[in-house]
């Protein structure tokens, strides 16, 4: 699945252009590495958004084209979320 698609689908995100503007400003990381929009994300992935002074860090759980929004907080699980200083 995209990474921007998913980010979207799990809720992490509230909109697919946002998660691809964040990946297109090298503010979203899979496994410590730069993503694009257009990365796959697989189960067992390390995703790192930077929005803000916020970074939160999830591990991907599943991987679903759609899902609701009860169900979409099972998609991950957060691992890490910290506020970061801006240089």
């Amino acid at each position: 699945m995209r990474l921007d698609k998913y980010l979207k689908v799990a809720r992490i995100l509230k909109r697919r252009t946002v998660s691809k503007d964040l990946a297109d400003h090298q503010r979203v990381l899979i496994n410590g590495k730069t993503a694009k929009p257009a990365s796959e994300v697989n189960v067992g992935d390390l995703i790192t958004v930077i929005f803000g002074q916020r970074q939160l860090t999830v591990r991907v759980t599943e991987t679903a084209q759609y899902t609701r929004k009860e169900d979409a907080a099972s998609m991950y699980e957060v691992v890490e979320e910290k506020r970061v200083e801006l240089e």
